[in-house]
């Protein structure tokens, strides 16, 4: 659907002057270019064209306005001219002339000429004429061409268009400006630049708005015309037009530089995880074991006796070398099982599982304290089974795992809320179904040879399909199949493989598979995986996944069979797949369970049902589909091919494989057809029946070009001579039609693409630091949501379309909805860009690229992908696969694939494994290929993008068929250039040598040509300033299409070997500079600008190349008309041309001044040792050496320091070459040998900027008063500090003084409840501050967590309201930096103001660093930089040579460079030493003797080193020849051991100066093994300004555990620096002040010594002075603190893989100081004695579980068992309380549980052998946990579980008084219960009660207890003793207990007395009674007639 408007003519117009016209359309607006000084008619002549996504209403509009133009103002409306559009609806062409109107609607005289077309979708106005996009030379040349085209237009004949109808032609050539042709470019029989549904402009046209531009210069005055409507003018800079539009072209698309697939290639990876506790585990009285399992490895926790709480703290590693998609697929599987040994596996209570991808994508890969929720997959009604809390991290080489700090844990676990689970995943999940349907399958490869199957088709003629298959789906760690199809290439299965799982599932993927069903073994055929975050959305508006019913296309291996195919693995699904397998009809629902339906099984195993069959019809309609391409150019062909003729194959899905293909899809065609005969051949050239109205029949497929042996180009490539003769290529096949899909995604990926490209631009202008990048970002951004609202209006089309899938249309609503959001993010991102926000906004952008990426990988396929190979002698070479969506046709420009109609360069690779390290990166080929997919209905449009002036080769066909597609391209037209490489220079190239260098060579190829720089020797970065000149080159085309788009340039670097051929280096890619013949070669475009390339190596980047090319055309007359090539000018170098004037860089004088400071670890060379070291630098060939070092092991620093040497370097800073540093060892005889190299890439850091004076930092006049006062916590965090020297701002410091602060704590205590007391000086030490630090951390890190959000919203607000406070952001962030600082720094009552109900005591802190020390003061490369040296090959990954190994020493020194005349302010500053340049108040490099204490404070998450999974870690220290182990000292099976030790070491500097620090592990037999080690280097901490020799404390104390470890006060550290640094000061005084320069500090002026008596001092206030060091005007900087750092433990067998962390710290003293004292104490603290005395008493309302044998009534025989958590085996037990039958028991029973106790850390701590086996004692730490249960006692089985309560000794619900008030509450936590502690309390008494779990999974309430806990230390216990049970000491009385206690067979007289008299009393007198009764009444009636006959008779 088009419309489109002809603007012939303006005619009557006044004046003189520019006109420009602008159309609009929908809101859609062209300019038409500016017509120059016209008079009364505008001759425009232009086309517009609008694509039309939905059909033109008739009452639309369409607006001309006509304007006069100018350069400087706006533009000045002449007259509009406004077309209702109801007539060209109807009829489909309307010519009109008409007058204007001007801005008053008045009519005015000008009159103007247009004609309108309008197309509909149906073809139902308007029927095409070859006129209209046809503009050609003639109209003889036109009858011509319109009789070749229309045989492509369907239904249109040659006489079908009316004679005599010649609209839309310019008669003959119109000149336009420039002289370059009008927009009507002719070709034979090649569409022009009116293409149909494309409209692709050539430079005069107008340009469409979301076109990227590709303007000249002359063209920007135009650009702000076109870009004007609509944008504001900072949204489009000129950088970002001129910038790197070089890309953009009409007919060629991007090549891809990266070679190598990045999947497939294995890596080390490592999951960790460590076991912490297990709660709330269902079961009774369980032996719980945990197992964890990754993968196919399993491994086991120990076992913990009867509790369903278990405690394990245990940790486990696995380590993995595989490919990250098989890593990320692998699944964690936690599982608890109970009473698991030897003999049973134990049964399984519940399991866990996600997959490693889900861990390794959170953030820092890891999941920390978090609670994985156990269910049953055997049992889904049943609901959660328990928790277990680990942490679970995966790393990969090179990524490292914050651990967040392990301390006291005392937060209480919150479950709920830390749920092992990743965000957004809700915490109750629920069962669900996965039914995966798998329909049928089609274009299976053969897959045996099968000598029978051949034999029985010679004897019998009988045939078979050679291949078995089935379906086999993996989900989740289970796997389902299909049933095995026999024999057949076409299976039809209609199965479901049915899985049940959790919903959302934790694993992303699930892997499909057809494999081939083999008596020996079954092998895959293809692999698909299906995405679940592609096919499923959990937002608000979301959907569960979906998929299908769709084909899904399998790719894997050529398809020829091998009994041993050595790409297998590609089948498999790794690695990119080199050919079409299979493709197979799949559908995925979910559906979520109800687990209350007594109905469902509750089973989780797969299941296999069969599934209802769908139609053919339902996966889309079958179409044709055409295929087109064209070889342009085969060059660049390995050496190793040139011998045999080649050919190149296209194939798209079995279809154009003639080879392989073999079995063909029967049910494609939709037309009857002879069945298949030899299944050897594809016969694919089939005649249709005659009633087809195809045009032209069935066409043959031509799929490959025909043989030609190759030519000679070089010594390492070969090329195919097609010259002007190109062949083709086409294809016919039949997909269903999805093609909706796939216009989707590419409208999708026109967004992304355009969004990278600009986020790249503004990246290169951020780090070339060009101007206005923020304005770049804007125009990105308003490209971007204006993308999004183009996808809003097109992606909507074919709604009612009946193929579509469920996922099509949930898909399409949620891409809507992101997209729409998307763009309106983008809106308000925009608004928000600020030259200081480009970075962070950048960051965002890149999100949105992430998102769009995302959503534009289609799950659903259709078309297969094209397969371009390269064979020789019938064997396939090396392939290219392109995307099927990259070459779709569609009338729209936005859905067209983005190398559609275009020419793609494509470099051939080996497939599979060959393809990866060094011999995948030679190119095999390099093609230009044009290709065209799409409907064969669509084919008339194939060849419009090729490039113009050829002429069409057909086959010879008979007269009937006319319209085949050319077999080949002739090339009429020809130009003739030359080109001209100007390689100036390369930097930071591979080292190819084993001496760390290369001696490179550039090779440039272009088209069929190729040349070679020179060889410079021994560098890496390599100047050669040459130019390379290519003449006679013929390019085939259209002139000024190759100017818009000349083919790119292939560059190659190569190391040069002596021996054997040059080793390839890296390649890259550019495009020349095309001038024209009638051009002129001046500015602005000429000459070219250096420009950098980045080189690749495979995937990696491999350095810079800085060059420039241009294209020059040869005219008619000859090389004369190029500018002039000057000749050699250096005699020297031969006959090499450099690089000429123009375009080489502008250079100035520059000094580089050099400081030779030392050498370090040098390793020996060729096995001798290093003696006299020389340092050699070299810049731009120029250079300077250093002094001799004569012998290098007693002294390997150098005597002179500072050298200086000129030289010329490039204006501009980004040129700057390289420097490079050699060392070379000078032996005897004059020889030397390179001992190594290190190459300085950027020099930009070294460069001098004079400071800037006039900074507030210089200002010294005013005074800044800095004092230390206490003051009122709460106002802490509301003092802005500004430390302008200007302002007299008072900085307050709330170090509080001693008694003040506890004046403030009583106040505070008699308010609040009881404080805890100021901890006593005697009872801290060491340990106390550690963890008080690492408390404070921690709160810090919440902290600054919760602070960054708030900042960030806060920055949000200020940004969409657009306020621009009277902060800066930068002086914003300053400020918040600040007070963070403050936050930070101030020590005092911990955060009083965040956190007032937990009040911590006062106590000294140092600070603790979660890293390494080196990476928070930058390396301490103040003034001393380290430059490694290296040697040897870079390693690739399969060499493994990594950065660490290729070291081979290190040059320390620094470098200055600046430009010549110094200023001389400099020069002129007091005590200016001439000899050290700008090297001023260096220390001098005499050697020095140090004494070197290390502390190690304790290690953590140590890799196990043991079978066991444990380690058994000792300390080794290295510096020098001093080696300390500390062997006997190891800890026994422990990963986080707590070492807590100092060494002491004298060392000399420099010759020992790297200190190693390693953790071993102590072995009883053979060898200790490394843990991991850590390397220090000491001499740079020791230089540094920031004083790393010992760090600054906090306070100031002479005793205690805080003591001033420095041998130095710190007013003495004031004065050293002060003089220094020359800076005026310190001055004392008076008391309790001091002033340096300008700043004045004021604190405390006395000190307390031991003996409580104060004595004025100064070291407060200098100390104060010391911590704000940094705002010392010039001088400040921040000064090392008292520290513990963490550093991450390497082993070297395992590079980059954390092994652990190892805490500690270095103090170091210089000898000839006064010696320090002595080292402070860290040893671990011991524990702490204690005895627990727990008496019980009673119990009460236990229930009953024993039936009475003879009465059945209820009752129990109760007695309570106790144990301290962890120690099972010490297990006590009162007496039973026989046969209670309330419930009611009586003990009066003691227990005692000695215990040894951390209070620190909270821990129990015992030592115990592990087992019979062990050698030495374990120690354990476990939470002290009192566990008291209650039993039945029975005497044949086994004891009865009745409840149990366990009890935190550190805070546990109080004991209730009574029984009555005691209640299940309590222990569930439900009421509010106050808690005690016994380590507080010391004596507690109460009743608690005891719970189980009933069959239902719930608490309920078994019993209560009263208890009394008695807490004494072992010094109490011991003066009182006590005895257990009841005995002496201090018995308990015996319990009052009933009689009825005693057991019947012991007593029964008794028993029955008691049970039938003491119940049945009254029941037995009734009866009694009754009996009397009865008995009365018998008597009576027996005597009665014996009385009644006495009576009668008168006896």
């Amino acid at each position: 659907m088009a419309l489109l408007l002809h603007l012939k003519t303006v005619s009557k117009l006044r004046g003189r002057g520019d006109r420009i016209a602008k159309v609009t359309f929908r809101g859609q607006s062209f300019y038409s270019r500016v017509l120059e000084n016209c008079e009364d008619v505008a001759d425009f002549a232009e086309t517009f064209r609008w694509q039309v996504a939905s059909s033109i209403d008739s009452n639309e509009m369409l607006e001309i306005q006509i304007f006069n133009y100018s350069k400087v103002f706006s533009n000045k409306l002449i007259g509009t001219f406004r077309m209702v559009l109801q007539k060209v609806v109807e009829e489909g062409h309307v010519e009109v002339t008409d007058m204007l109107i001007d801005d008053n609607n008045a009519i005015i005289q000008t009159s103007l000429c247009v004609e309108v077309r309008y197309q509909a979708t149906d073809g139902t106005v308007g029927s095409w004429d070859d006129g209209d996009f046809l503009g050609d030379e003639s109209l003889h040349e036109e009858e011509k061409d319109s009789q070749e085209t229309d045989g492509l237009l369907p239904g249109s004949r040659p006489s079908s268009r009316p004679p005599g109808e010649k609209s839309f032609r310019s008669k003959g050539r119109q000149k336009t400006k420039g002289g370059r042709d009008g927009e009507h470019k002719a070709g034979r029989s090649v569409f022009s630049a009116m293409k149909l549904g494309k409209n692709r402009p050539h430079k005069e046209e107008p340009q469409r708005q979301d076109e990227p531009a590709v303007l000249e210069m002359e063209n920007l005055d135009r650009l702000a015309i076109r870009l004007g409507d609509g944008l504001d003018p900072d949204s489009m800079s000129l950088a970002s037009v001129t910038a790197l539009t070089t890309n953009v072209s009409n007919k060629r698309s991007k090549p891809d530089i990266k070679m190598e697939p990045s999947a497939g290639r294995p890596m080390d990876y490592q999951v960790s995880v460590t076991v912490i506790e297990a709660r709330q585990l269902v079961g009774l009285n369980m032996d719980p074991v945990v197992c964890v399992e990754v993968g196919d490895d399993k491994k086991f926790t120990s076992m913990k006796e009867s509790t369903n709480c278990p405690y394990y703290n245990e940790y486990f590693v696995f380590d993995f070398h595989v490919s990250p998609d098989v890593m990320f697929d692998k699944i964690i599987k936690i599982s608890v099982i109970h009473s698991k040994n030897l003999l049973r596996s134990g049964t399984l209570v519940g399991s866990f599982k996600m997959d490693v991808g889900t861990v390794y994508s959170q953030p820092e890969h890891q999941f920390h304290h978090k609670w994985a929720i156990l269910s049953d997959p055997d049992d889904i009604s049943a609901g959660l089974k328990g928790y277990v809390k680990c942490d679970v991290a995966v790393m990969g080489k090179g990524d490292n795992i914050k651990t967040p700090h392990k301390a006291n844990e005392t937060d209480e676990d919150d479950i709920e809320g830390n749920l092992l689970l990743p965000e957004g995943v809700p915490p109750e999940r629920q069962w669900a179904r996965f039914y995966v349907k798998i329909y049928r399958a089609e274009g299976l490869p053969r897959m045996n040879t099968s000598l029978m199957a051949n034999m029985k088709k010679a004897f019998i003629g009988e045939n078979k399909d050679l291949v078995d298959p089935y379906v086999q789906v993996f989900f989740a760690g289970q796997k389902g199949k299909t049933s095995v199809q026999k024999s057949s290439y076409e299976p039809l299965w209609n199965e479901q493989v049915v899985f049940t799982d959790l919903f959302p599932p934790l694993c992303k993927r699930m892997k499909v598979q057809i494999r081939d069903s083999d008596k020996v073994n079954d092998v895959a055929i293809g692999t698909h995986f299906i995405d679940l975050r592609k096919i499923s959305n959990d937002g608000d508006k979301g959907f569960l996944p979906t998929l299908g019913p769709a084909w899904v296309n399998m790719y894997g291996s050529t398809r020829n069979y091998t009994l041993l195919d050595e790409h297998q693995d590609l089948n498999e699904g790794l690695g990119e797949g080199v050919s079409f397998r299979a493709r197979l009809m799949l559908g995925l629902a979910v559906e979520i369970l109800d687990t209350s339906n007594p109905e469902l099984t509750s089973s989780t195993e797969v299941q296999v049902e069969q599934a209802t069959p769908v139609s053919e019809s339902c996966v889309g309609k079958m179409e044709e589909f055409f295929l087109f391409g064209a070889l342009l150019e085969a060059s660049m062909i390995d050496r190793k091919n040139g011998d045999k003729p080649i050919t190149f194959e296209v194939t798209i899905g079995n279809y154009g494989n003639e080879v392989d293909g073999l079995s063909r899809p029967q049910r494609s065609r939709p037309r009857p057809r002879k069945e298949p005969g030899d299944e050897e051949e594809v016969d694919l050239i089939q005649k249709s029946s005659d009633d087809e109205t195809d045009e032209g029949g069935d066409l043959p497929s031509v799929s490959s070009s025909p043989p030609m042996r190759p030519q000679i180009t070089d010594r390492n490539y070969f090329h195919l001579p097609y010259l002007e003769r190109k062949p083709c290529i086409y294809i016919k096949s039949w997909w269903p039609d999805q093609r909706r899909r796939l216009y989707n995604a590419n409208i999708m990926d026109h967004v992304a693409d355009k969004l990278e490209e600009g986020l790249n631009d503004v990246q290169e202008m951020i780090k070339t630091e060009k101007s206005y990048p923020e304005r770049r970002l804007r125009g990105v951004l308003e490209e971007l949501s204006c993308g999004c609202y183009r996808f809003l209006s097109l992606a909507d089309k074919d709604q009612g379309h009946w193929s579509r899938t469920r996922l099509d249309r949930e898909r399409l609503k949620s891409c809507m909805q992101e997209l729409e959001s998307m763009g309106q993010q983008a809106k308000t991102l925009r608004a928000q860009v600020k030259w200081h926000t480009v970075r962070d906004k950048l960051r965002l952008c890149q999100n949105f690229l992430h998102k769009l990426r995302f959503l534009a990988d289609e799950p659903q396929h259709s078309v297969p992908d094209v397969f371009i190979w390269m064979m020789s002698n019938n064997k396939r070479i090396a392939y290219a696969r392109v995307p099927s969506k990259d070459l779709l046709f569609s009338t729209v420009e936005e859905e067209l694939g983005k190398d559609c109609a275009k020419v793609k360069t494509l470099f051939l690779k080996l497939p599979g494994k060959r393809g990866f390290g060094s011999a995948g990166w030679t190119v095999q080929a390099k093609l230009e290929l044009y290709l065209w997919l799409g409907l064969s209905k669509q084919r008339k449009d194939f060849l419009c993008g090729l490039p113009c002036g050829f002429e069409e080769v057909r086959a010879a066909q008979s007269p009937g068929l006319h319209a085949f597609p050319p077999i080949s391209l002739l090339y009429t037209k020809k130009q003739a250039f030359q080109l001209r490489a100007h390689m100036y220079q390369a930097r930071s190239l591979f080292a190819a040598d084993s001496s760390g260098l290369s001696d490179p060579f550039a090779r440039v190829f272009f088209i069929n040509q190729s040349q070679c720089t020179e060889v410079l020797n021994e560098t890496l970065c390599p100047t050669w300033d040459q130019m390379l000149v290519f003449d006679n080159l013929e390019l085939y085309g259209e002139a000024h299409e190759l100017r818009d788009d000349p083919p790119i340039i292939v560059i190659e670097i190569y190391d040069q070997d002596t021996m054997g051929k040059a080793d390839f280096i890296g390649r890259t890619f550019a495009k020349p500079l095309v001038k024209m013949a009638d051009e002129a070669y001046c500015p602005p475009r000429f000459p070219p600008q250096l420009e950098y390339y980045q080189i690749y190596r495979g995937n990696a980047t491999a350095g810079d190349l800085l060059a420039a090319f241009e294209l020059l055309q040869i005219g008619p007359a000859g090389k004369a008309d190029l500018p002039p090539i000057n000749g050699p000018v250096d005699v020297d170098r031969g006959p090499i041309m450099p690089v000429p004037m123009g375009i080489r860089p502008v250079l100035s004088k520059y000094r580089i001044e050099v400081l030779f400071w030392g050498l370090r670890d040098l390793k020996r060379v060729n096995l001798a040792q290093v003696d006299r070291p020389r340092v050699d630098i070299e810049c731009a060939g120029k250079g300077v050496q250093s002094s001799l070092i004569h012998n290098y092991k007693k002294n390997p620093n150098f005597n002179t320091l500072v050298k200086w040497f000129e030289v010329d370097l490039p204006e501009n800073e980004l040129l700057h070459p390289p420097l490079n540093i050699r060392v070379v060892d000078c032996r005897a005889f004059g020889r030397y040998t390179l001992v190594g190299s290190h190459t300085v890439s950027s020099l930009r850091r070294f460069i001098y900027r004079p400071p800037d004076r006039s900074a507030p930092s210089w200002n010294t006049s005013g005074e800044v008063v800095v004092n230390m006062e206490p003051e009122v916590p709460v106002k802490k965090l509301e003092t802005v500090v500004k430390l302008d020297a200007t302002s007299d701002a008072v900085i307050k410091v709330d170090v509080a003084d001693e008694e003040k602060e506890r004046k403030k704590k009583k106040k505070k205590g008699s308010s609040e409840e009881p404080e805890e007391e100021e901890p006593d000086e005697s009872m801290l030490d060491w340990w106390s501050k550690y963890f008080a630090s690492i408390d404070t951390m921690k709160e810090q890190l919440r902290q600054q967590e919760a602070s960054g959000t708030d900042l960030e919203e806060k920055e949000e607000m200020d940004n969409t309201e657009g306020l621009k406070g009277p902060m800066k952001g930068k002086e914003k962030a300053r400020a918040a930096k600040e007070e963070r600082k403050k936050r930070t720094q101030s020590p005092g009552p911990g955060q009083g103001s965040e956190a007032p109900e937990k009040k911590k005591p006062k106590i000294d802190e140092l600070k603790v660093y979660p890293k390494a020390l080196e990476s928070e003061f930058d390396s301490f490369e103040d003034w001393l930089y380290t430059f490694n040296l290296l040697r040897g090959k870079t390693g690739d990954d399969e060499d493994g040579a990594t950065e660490e190994e290729r070291i081979v020493g290190r040059f320390k020194g620094s470098l200055c460079v600046y430009k010549v005349p110094l200023p001389e302010d400099v020069s002129r500053e007091a005590g200016y030493d001439p000899t050290y340049g700008m090297f001023q108040g260096i220390p001098s490099n005499d050697p020095i003797n140090v004494l070197v204490r290390v502390y190690v404070v304790r290690a953590t998450d140590l890799h196990p080193a043991d079978i066991n999974g444990k380690a058994d870690p000792y300390i080794a220290i290295r510096l020098g020849k001093t080696d300390i182990r500390d062997k006997e000292n190891y800890i026994s099976k422990q990963l986080n051991p707590v070492f807590g030790k100092s060494f002491d070491i004298e060392a000399s500097f420099p010759m020992e100066s790297l200190l190693t620090v390693a953790v071993y592990d102590w072995d009883l037999v053979g060898t200790d093994d490394l843990i991991g080690e850590t390397k220090i280097d000491l001499e740079n901490r020791f230089y540094s300004k920031h004083r790393a020799t010992c760090g600054i404390a906090q306070t100031y104390s002479t005793h205690g555990y805080n003591i001033w470890r420095d041998p130095m006060k710190p007013s003495q550290i004031l004065s050293r620096l002060c003089k220094e640094g020359k800076v005026d000061g310190p001055h004392f005084g008076p008391p309790g002040r001091v002033k340096v320069s300008n700043r004045v500090f004021t604190g405390p002026s006395e000190i307390e010594d031991e003996n409580g008596q104060r004595k004025p001092t100064e070291e407060h206030v200098a100390l104060l002075a010391l911590r704000y060091w940094e705002d010392i005007p010039r001088v400040g900087c921040r000064l090392v603190p008292e520290h513990v750092e963490t550093r991450p433990l390497l082993n070297p067998d395992k590079p980059g893989i954390e092994q652990g962390r190892l805490e500690l710290w270095v103090d170091m003293f210089p000898m000839d100081m006064p010696a320090p004292g002595t080292p402070l104490d860290i040893s671990p603290r011991k524990p702490k004695k204690y005895e627990l005395r727990v008496i019980v008493w009673n119990t009460d309302e236990v229930v009953l579980e024993d039936d009475d044998f003879f009465t059945g009534e209820k009752s129990s025989d109760i007695f309570v068992r106790g144990w301290l958590k962890g120690q099972q085996e010490d297990k006590q037990d009162t007496d039973v309380h026989y046969h209670s039958l309330t419930g009611e028991g009586n003990f009066n029973w003691r227990y005692l549980f000695p215990f040894d106790y951390l209070a620190a850390e909270e821990k129990i701590v015992i030592s115990k052998k592990e087992s019979m086996f062990s050698w030495d004692e374990t120690e354990y730490k476990i939470p002290a946990r009192l566990t008291l249960q209650i039993w039945d006692a029975d005497h044949f089985s086994a004891d009865d579980f009745l409840g149990a309560i366990e009890l935190d000794l550190n805070r546990f619900p109080r004991g209730a008084k009574t029984a009555k008030q005691c209640s299940m509450e309590m222990a569930t936590g439900e009421v509010d219960v106050p808690l005690v502690s016994i380590f507080k309390q010391k004596r507690v008494k109460g009743w608690w009660p005891l719970l189980a779990r009933n069959e239902n999974d719930e608490f309920e309430l078994t019993g209560k207890v009263e208890a009394e806990l008695h807490l004494l230390t072992a010094e109490e216990a011991e003066k009182n003793p006590v005895g257990l049970a009841r005995n002496e000491p201090d018995p308990l009385e015996k319990p009052n207990r009933p009689d009825t206690a005693f057991v019947w067979f012991l007593n029964p007289l008794k028993s029955i007395k008691y049970l039938i008299c003491t119940r049945y009393k009254w029941l037995i007198i009734k009866i009694v009674l009754a009996l009397l009764g009865l008995l009365m009444l018998a008597l009576f009636l027996y005597s009665l007639p014996g009385y009644m006959v006495k009576k009668l008779l008168g006896a």
